[in-house]
């Protein structure tokens, strides 16, 4: 596996937008970040937006694999990437968002290393125009998670 960060030029948008499916959203997270991609063999595989939000904050802003690859420890590869990516820029946390519905990418950050820290009730409600929904249950909280580097 490889990585290389990836521009405006080349932005995964099916990846980023499987993500998280505003537009806005991503946009805003990719002019504070910088979007990093993962190959296997050529292939591109998964995604990930790190984002500085303080000098020595950063957060997992966004984090895809490819639909076909999942399963396979790709993801866990991208937040170790993530991490490093983060420590050697001079984070001493990382942080990440997801959402209540969100129970695989829930245990998953939690795998990682990750604690939770709080809940932003409603953020979708009142960032998002269309309801969203997995594993049948309305996305309606976020999830606040956070990693001592």
């Amino acid at each position: 596996m490889s990585f290389e960060i990836l521009d405006e030029n080349n932005y995964p948008w099916e990846l980023l937008l499987d993500a998280d499916p505003s537009r806005k959203m991503v946009n805003n997270w990719l002019a504070r970040g910088v979007c990093v991609g993962m190959y296997d063999e050529g292939l591109l595989v998964g995604e990930f937006v790190l984002a500085w939000i303080g000098d020595d904050r950063a957060e997992l802003a966004n984090i895809a694999v490819r639909p076909d690859r999942r399963g396979q420890g790709i993801a866990k590869g991208l937040i170790q990437e993530c991490v490093r990516r983060a420590r050697s820029g001079g984070a001493r946390t990382l942080e990440v968002g997801t959402g209540n519905a969100g129970i695989g990418q829930l245990a998953l950050y939690q795998k990682c290393g990750f604690r939770i820290v709080g809940i932003d009730l409603d953020f979708f409600v009142r960032n998002y125009e269309e309801p969203i929904e997995e594993n049948g249950i309305p996305c309606r909280d976020m999830i606040r998670l956070r990693m001592e580097l």
